[in-house]
């Protein structure tokens, strides 16, 4: 072997690993989730529950600070045996909520506000009592953004959302 043939093959294995290298760092950068700052969680909240309620709401407002859509995927609670994303709507004066289970999306630099009378989370079989004043916590799961953990307030029953 020549030492022309030498530098040929150290040049042509360099660009080869330069060029792996390359197009590995942009596949690992595309399948990096989005920044869990990207999501901002605000005013989360819950009503009072009497004793044996077989339910609860659960609301809090949700900002996509990110520059692509993200959707809120489902939510977990140690204080329910179920949490369901849920929507109410009055259809002739009829009140109907129905479960959501393809989530919600959230478009980017958007804001989705979980309600009263609107979208919110179903805390289903609570394991005991949302006293006012205490807190109940939820994980929320989003297809970008990952898990978020967040605190409820507990705030009285009947309350009304709070004014932005």
């Amino acid at each position: 072997m020549n030492i022309a043939n030498t530098l040929t093959r150290t040049r042509t294995h360099r660009l080869l690993f330069a060029a792996c290298a390359l197009t590995l760092s942009f596949a690992v950068g595309a399948a990096q989730p989005a920044k869990k700052d990207a999501i901002v969680l605000d005013q989360a909240w819950a009503r009072a529950t009497p004793p044996g309620a077989p339910v609860a709401g659960g609301f809090v407002t949700i900002r996509n600070t990110a520059k692509r859509a993200d959707r809120l995927l489902s939510a977990t609670s140690p204080d329910a045996k179920l949490v369901e994303i849920h929507e109410m709507n009055m259809d002739n004066g009829v009140m109907r909520m129905r479960r959501l289970d393809d989530g919600l999306p959230i478009a980017p630099k958007g804001t989705l506000e979980l309600k009263p009378g609107g979208y919110h989370l179903m805390f289903i079989g609570p394991k005991h009592p949302f006293v006012q004043g205490e807190t109940i916590t939820a994980t929320l799961r989003f297809e970008h953004a990952g898990t978020r953990e967040v605190r409820f307030e507990v705030r009285a029953m009947g309350s009304a959302a709070p004014k932005h």
